[in-house]
């Protein structure tokens, strides 16, 4: 197997897939809104999207662990081009309506549920055997693909809408998608499960967060920052139309937070392997929080807006990097898979709850109350799940436990068949783990 053709390719099937993805959001409201004719069929898509994934713990359970190649995973592409095909194929025989609007978002939406934890334990699975730490640096990579598009998709969809109208693009994204399938035709699987891993079946979420307490103290942060980020888009839009700038403090933020993340995204494969895990986490998180609290004080200053949310944006790569080290380091096989599909179930969950709540909680308490609730609340949640003010039982991960002790003179600390031990997750562990075993 070349295992560099094939990571090469998955990471560029990340950039073209989210770069089509981006573009596409800026194009799909002004298409439902020509076709239709009413503004609130523009909303139909972004939440037929997430009703597939906020179901996804009973629906996925069995098909995600058969997402363990890349033919596999072009096959969902495949599935969420028809998705995509849908809008503009109905636009070119004029008959795009609320049904056409509803399908694609839920079959894109299915596809993307699936999709996107999939690539993600492919990837680390790929890395495993390789080298040390491999998967960790792979899976930053891969996420500062995705965030670089943040940047690059808004100017030129609205290039391209501007030029050639929005139609365009959905046919655009869904030629981008098709490449990412074409490319994933070429990654070759994982070994085929062992024995044990068959007879596992396919893992609930709950249980494999039960068994792994420092992924769910992870996710428990990960949530709580998804839960509150409509504080930031929506609560800075809705203060600079109070102080009569509409527009420009969100644009403010988001730009240094669009600098920031790429500039931690930059670092993150360097940085993530030789942070401790759980820290990190914490720390990015209690960062974004303060940026959030503080906010509201410096809304007469432009700039300020933007450097405060840079330093927010900076943390976020290395917390998400935190949080895959832990994952591919704690789990493997159908866990593995399942525990990226729980990440996603987390997050994305909680960004939709929020947001969908979102206006009305800062209609109540109005905007900056809400920024530095939000930002308290994060702040909070860090403190309580980091690994400070409650430790974690002095255990060690599961997958060590199953495996015997490379030979001290190994020169990276973890053998080919180990995973990796962090001291967060036990307290004092460098006070009474060799170096050999910790690898710090």
């Amino acid at each position: 197997m070349n295992i560099r053709r094939d990571l090469a390719a998955m990471l560029t099937t990340t950039f073209v897939s989210w770069l089509g993805q981006r573009t596409t959001a800026v194009a799909l409201p002004l298409v439902a809104l020509a076709e239709t004719g009413s503004a609130w069929t523009t909303g139909l898509v972004g939440g037929a999207v997430g009703l597939p994934m906020l179901t996804s713990a009973w629906w996925a359970r069995g098909l995600r662990q058969r997402l363990t190649t890349g033919r596999a995973l072009a096959g969902v592409l495949a599935i969420q081009v028809l998705g995509l095909l849908v809008i503009p194929l109905g636009a070119a025989v004029g008959t795009v309506g609320p049904l056409h609007l509803t399908a694609t978002g839920l079959v894109t939406g299915a596809a993307t549920t699936l999709g996107g934890p999939g690539q993600r334990a492919l990837l680390a699975d790929l890395c495993d055997g390789v080298a040390t730490g491999l998967a960790t640096r792979m899976l930053a990579w891969q996420d500062f693909a995705h965030r670089s598009t943040m940047v690059l998709a808004p100017p030129l969809a609205g290039w391209a809408v501007t030029v050639g109208g929005p139609f365009r693009l959905l046919w655009a994204e869904a030629a981008g998608i098709a490449l990412g399938a074409a490319l994933l035709l070429t990654v070759r699987g994982t070994a085929a499960p062992r024995a044990g891993e068959r007879s596992a079946g396919a893992p609930a979420l709950r249980h494999v967060l039960a068994r792994h307490p420092e992924v769910r103290r992870a996710l428990a942060m990960t949530g709580a920052g998804g839960l509150t980020w409509f504080a930031f888009t929506l609560g800075l839009a809705i203060l600079g139309a109070e102080t009569g700038r509409p527009g420009l403090l969100v644009s403010a933020g988001m730009t240094g937070y669009g600098a920031g993340s790429l500039g931690g995204a930059l670092l993150a494969p360097v940085l993530v392997p030789r942070l401790p895990p759980l820290t990190t986490m914490a720390t990015g998180w209690i960062l974004l929080g303060a940026t959030f609290a503080a906010l509201p004080a410096v809304t007469s200053s432009l700039p300020l807006i933007a450097v405060l949310a840079a330093v927010g944006g900076f943390a976020m790569p290395l917390g998400i990097g935190a949080l895959n080290r832990l994952i591919t380091t704690r789990t493997e096989g159908p866990e593995r898979r399942a525990a990226f599909a729980a990440e996603s179930l987390v997050h994305d969950g909680a960004v939709s709850i929020g947001l969908l709540a979102g206006g009305a909680v800062i209609g109540l308490a109005g905007a900056g109350p809400t920024l530095v609730v939000a930002g308290a609340a994060q702040v909070a949640v860090a403190l309580l799940a980091g690994p400070w003010l409650l430790p974690l039982p002095v255990t060690a991960p599961a997958p060590l436990r199953n495996r015997p002790l490379d030979p001290p003179a190994c020169p990276t600390g973890v053998g080919r068949g180990q995973r990796e031990v962090s001291a967060d997750d036990v307290p004092g562990a460098r006070a009474v783990r060799p170096t050999a075993v910790t690898g710090r």
